[in-house]
């Protein structure tokens, strides 16, 4: 790799622009199913001269005399670097696993399907057996891919620890974060005892419901995207309704998503398009996608209005700010922050009755499937924090297989979880700490727009403009200073508890 380059932090930011355009752009492609191939490694190989150590020396030296915004401009830059060093000695790996991954089929009843495929048909599936046999097809096919996840992850750790020098995996995080990771989690952990008793309650009532009397006293993971989607509700919650409801309900709100032209819907149906809805901010705030794949059910609306929050963020930054404080940020617990407040609007009795023509005690019932869906994803990111706590605490006794992971899952959930489950599961960076964060903060947002705007916060014009000027600025502000700016401490929880126990 050359490392004649040396860039000033401007000249490095704007290069860095372009260079995360293509990434993200090729990321899409792979993710939607328009490509079968990735091909990171060619962009990056494109871009080899953006990142040296001597350009991450130069960044390192300009932030060590910088002050206020400047010096928090330089962070992200040095940061993004360092990623980037990383990316390059890694990419190729990272696509002969992806690519992998992509090619890999099991056979289900007579038929080829791709790993991707069998995740959405899990949700669809209306047979509890069947959905058991095509689970543990799709675990044993995925776990396949577990030796060369666990090194890659070695892999990655030992390059970020030697760029940041910083060697502890838990203390790198909470430093990017400027959080206490463990005390956050338990802080988690006193929520999640709290709301237990009623989880319980909500959990029997709906299993019984969307799973059947014949259901298993601890049902597998393979159940749970069907779980999700709340599938025995999907005559009401019909795909084809699913995005003219959404985009009424943002209407409410005061954004015309459909008219924005800085956000890219994206609602087809591909074989290889992944289940999971996202947002791919390629450059924001013009270029921000926004994914989606329906299946029908109650789910689809949730994921679209979750997503619109990303992407009314993205798109709704001002575009004078410098590209660092519109991409780049310190962690994704700010942006999940809107993604939440958007979802959180299904959870809204009347909501089901405006849109879906049900009775008040039929709304109110569909409530609270999602109060419960809720509570069951708090209570399981609290105990996947718990157990990456472990994992990246100790990763040299790391193996293929976690106890520890199943155990932690299966007793927050009720549902099974497997010993090799783990490293599919495995989001970077401690993102299960920034979904929690969210969490709190969400609940935080919700009671300070009911107490600005009232009761009716989830369809007015008011918590649009309240919305809009948060979305302004960009990705500079923590979430931790968004609580300040609300009127509660970081970890006041007491909202998020009473609306996970209604």
């Amino acid at each position: 790799m050359s490392t004649t380059a040396v860039r000033s932090p401007a000249e490095f930011e704007e290069q860095l622009q372009r260079y995360l355009f293509e990434r993200s752009e090729e990321g899409r492609a792979v993710r939607v199913g328009e490509k079968e191939i990735s091909e990171q490694a060619a962009i990056v190989a494109r871009y080899e001269d953006l990142f040296s150590r001597d350009q991450l020396s130069a960044l390192r030296g300009e932030e060590e005399q910088a002050e206020g915004d400047r010096r928090e401009w330089l962070y992200r830059l040095r940061k993004t670097c360092e990623s980037g060093l990383v990316a390059a000695e890694l990419a190729e790996r990272d696509d002969e696993l992806e690519n992998s991954i992509l090619a890999a089929r099991l056979s289900f009843q007579g038929e080829e399907l791709p790993l991707r495929s069998a995740v959405a048909q899990l949700a669809v599936l209306p047979g509890y057996r069947d959905r058991d046999v095509l689970g543990e097809l799709h675990r044993e096919a995925s776990a396949a891919f577990n030796e060369q996840r666990l090194e890659l992850l070695r892999a990655y750790e030992e390059l970020e620890a030697e760029l940041s020098e910083q060697p502890d995996a838990v203390a790198r995080n909470e430093e990017e974060k400027q959080i206490s990771l463990h005390e956050l989690e338990s802080v988690l952990k006193a929520a999640s005892d709290e709301i237990e008793g009623s989880f319980i309650e909500m959990r029997e009532r709906w299993f019984a419901l969307l799973l059947g009397p014949d259901r298993d006293e601890q049902p597998s993971s393979a159940h749970m995207g069907y779980v999700r989607r709340l599938s025995p509700l999907d005559s009401t919650y019909t795909k084809e309704r699913a995005t003219e409801v959404c985009l009424a309900t943002l209407t409410a709100l005061g954004f015309d998503l459909a008219s924005d032209r800085n956000i890219r819907l994206d609602l087809d149906d591909r074989p290889q398009k992944s289940p999971r809805a996202c947002v791919i901010a390629s450059d924001p705030p013009r270029v921000v996608h926004l994914i989606t794949r329906a299946q029908g059910g109650l789910h689809d609306y949730q994921a679209f209005l979750h997503e619109a929050g990303h992407a009314l963020h993205y798109a709704g930054c001002d575009p004078n700010l410098p590209y660092t404080f519109r991409r780049l940020s310190r962690d994704h617990a700010l942006t999940e922050i809107y993604s939440y407040i958007c979802e959180a609007i299904t959870r809204e009795p009347a909501w089901h009755t405006e849109y879906f023509g049900l009775s008040e005690d039929e709304a109110r019932k569909n409530a609270e499937a999602t109060a419960f869906l809720e509570a069951l994803l708090f209570r399981r990111y609290t105990a996947k924090l718990q157990f990456e706590l472990g994992f990246w605490s100790n990763l040299e006794a790391a193996a293929v297989t976690s106890d520890d992971y199943a155990e932690r899952l299966t007793a927050a959930t009720g549902i099974r979880y497997p010993r090799d489950g783990h490293l599919a599961d495995m989001d970077a960076g401690f993102y299960s700490a920034d979904y929690l964060r969210a969490w709190i903060r969400h609940a935080q947002l919700r009671a300070y727009l009911i107490a600005e705007v009232g009761a009716d916060w989830w369809r007015s014009t008011q918590t649009g403009e309240i919305l809009r000027d948060l979305f302004a600025e960009g990705t500079r502000p923590s979430s931790e200073e968004i609580a300040a700016r609300l009127g509660f401490e970081p970890h006041d929880t007491a909202p998020l508890v009473a609306e996970l126990s209604s």
